[in-house]
């Protein structure tokens, strides 16, 4: 009898443990020759082709590498793909020198055919829509630079005007930029066209390829994927690092990504040690702090994110070719009047949200440039601040012609209760209750919120696809010091304009779209910071683009959280920082060890 209740304690543990999480990671324990580094994302990954990417953090973090990367310690662009550089006088050339013996993951030479067919055939190709064309695009013209093969080692990049940016644009998945693709396995997607007589690449390498067809040049390759449970990576035997003692790296053999759609089950894996890393949330980190020595772990503070959190309202005035507008007229309106985009910002309690929701780990964010950033602009050099008001925010509306009934809801001129939606994604706790107090906060001014989180990827095919929503709430990743990353964010043209998006090749156009002359500005600004070569000028020039930012509010920023991570010991090597890590994708992934 005894046997058999203890047979029924454990499929009870076992069954509890499947519910909890899909699948127990320690099925995939290794031998100690085949180490072993288990973290977590909260999604499915959207695409395994990194040229259509517009996700963070993605799978290109383990598989994929440019000509540089970036250092994550020091913030310095070092040598990747390419072991050398050189650059002309006149700083109109670069040529870059690729290692010796370099090797896709299946074998294959990695040449300089390979970097021509990236940005030649890939990035320069008006038929595919990548946002690496618009950190590539230079001066009022939007040229590409001329690319020239010099040997099967060496390339040459030719720029119209010096392109200041350019070194930051090639540093791979380390800062979402360009990572050099196979084109003995894509090629014939370029040539080759769909009914729509669109390139075959844009429908190449989805989440439903055979992972096994997927060529890589990163650290790892991907093994499996497993939707809804997990991404498996693979050492790439043929990845270009060695250690000092010419060993191959990375150390790691495999990399289990699991994911788990909820920040808190992500944390009651880790602590339950089914996780080796994770990135801490406002909420949790008092908890996982008094927790480190027992459970084996350290937590790691990089500092400030090199991130941004933010509302942002549908600007976009367009019309579909059924003559159905973009944004309903009434709600247009509201969006694109500016004291009502004031009004909202002086609405929303960031000091409260600081501290409630991020239990006061992070600052209050007021600019598109972190404040670590050397680019950045402080209150104190005139960045407008919008400080918590809700009178002044009444008082805003009133003056724009809107009115208040006697049960105190916002009215426009035209008698319309002032009442739109707002989304982010649900699998954020923190998102999620940031969300909630937005929809507190704007209460207390007459508006109605109508909050919906939703799933992650549900809400990017809103944003860059359908264009059906209002406002949303989100996060963007820089990684990276260097303004000119974020030009697809800021060029009217570029592919993630989300507040007032073109639509990009592929998809419907849109009739009567407009461009509001601060919103060309900022993009003119961008154009000319990167022609410019002076540190200082640049400096003047993009705090220029946050003054017109601050003052127009395509976003209203909210707060940001510092860098937190909880890392078990048994994970060796980790240089843990702000810029270019997160838990579950370190920077110097390659040179981790595990001890068993």
């Amino acid at each position: 009898m005894r046997s058999r209740v203890i047979v029924l304690i454990l499929i009870l543990c076992f069954t509890c443990q499947i519910l909890l999480t899909g699948c127990n990671p320690t099925e995939f324990k290794t031998s100690a020759a085949q180490s072993q580094w288990v973290t977590s994302t909260l999604r499915d990954p959207k695409t395994f082709n990194y040229a259509l990417n517009q996700e963070y953090p993605h799978v290109f973090l383990f598989t994929s590498e440019g000509l540089t990367t970036l250092n994550g310690e020091t913030g310095e662009i070092e040598p990747a793909l390419a072991e050398s550089w050189q650059i002309s006088e006149d700083k109109k050339h670069i040529t870059f020198t690729l290692r010796e013996n370099l090797r896709w993951s299946d074998g294959e030479p990695l040449t300089a055919d390979d970097v021509i067919f990236t940005y030649q055939d890939i990035i320069f190709n008006p038929q595919i829509p990548t946002d690496w064309k618009d950190g590539l695009k230079i001066g009022d013209k939007a040229e590409f630079p001329q690319i020239k093969k010099m040997s099967d080692r060496q390339v040459d990049f030719t720029f119209s005007t010096p392109f200041a940016p350019f070194l930051s644009t090639t540093t791979g998945a380390s800062t979402n930029s360009v990572g050099i693709l196979p084109k003995h396995a894509l090629a014939k997607s370029i040539i080759s066209k769909d009914t729509k007589g669109n390139p075959l690449f844009t429908s190449t390498w989805g989440t439903d390829t055979d992972p096994a067809k997927i060529i890589v040049n990163g650290a790892y390759k991907i093994e499996s994927f497993t939707p809804g449970q997990r991404v498996v990576f693979r050492r790439n035997p043929y990845y270009w690092r060695k250690d000092s003692q010419g060993n191959q790296l990375p150390y790691v053999e495999r990399i289990v990504w699991q994911i788990i759609e909820s920040t808190d089950t992500t944390t009651l894996q880790f602590r339950s040690r089914g996780l080796d890393s994770i990135e801490i949330t406002p909420e949790d980190f008092s908890l996982l702090k008094q927790e480190e020595e027992r459970g084996g772990f350290t937590v790691y503070n990089g500092g400030s994110r090199f991130s941004k959190t933010f509302i942002s309202f549908n600007l976009n005035k367009g019309k579909r070719k059924n003559g159905n507008p973009v944004v309903d007229p009434v709600k247009s309106r509201w969006f694109n009047n500016l004291a009502f985009r004031q009004a909202v910002a002086h609405a929303i309690d960031r000091e409260r949200m600081l501290n409630n929701v991020f239990r006061g780990v992070g600052t209050v964010q007021n600019s598109p440039i972190e404040p670590q950033n050397p680019f950045y602009l402080s209150p104190e050099q005139g960045l407008k601040v919008y400080e918590y008001n809700p009178d002044k925010a009444k008082k805003l509306l009133l003056n724009a012609g809107f009115k208040y009934n006697s049960r105190n809801q916002l009215l426009d001129a035209d008698g319309n209760r002032v009442r739109f939606s707002l989304i982010t994604n649900t699998e954020n706790k923190t998102r999620v209750a940031m969300g909630a107090q937005i929809r507190q906060d704007l209460s207390k001014i007459g508006i109605q919120v109508d909050y919906n989180p939703i799933n992650f990827n549900i809400l990017v095919d809103k944003l860059n696809s359908s264009l059906d929503w209002e406002c949303y709430l989100l996060g963007f990743i820089s990684g990276s010091l260097e303004p000119h990353d974020s030009a697809n964010v800021w060029l009217p043209d570029g592919g993630l304009h989300a507040f007032n998006f073109k639509p990009q090749p592929g998809q419907e156009p849109l009739i009567g779209r407009e461009v509001a002359d601060w919103e060309a500005e900022i993009g003119r600004l961008y154009i000319r910071g990167a022609q410019e070569l002076d540190e200082n000028k640049r400096k003047k020039i993009y705090q220029q683009t946050q003054r017109l930012t601050q003052e127009y509010l395509p976003f209203i920023y909210l707060v940001n959280p510092l860098s937190l991570a909880a890392i078990r010991d048994r994970i060796q090597g980790v240089k843990y920082t702000a810029l270019g890590s997160q838990a579950g994708t370190l920077w110097n992934k390659y040179e981790l060890k595990v001890t068993e």
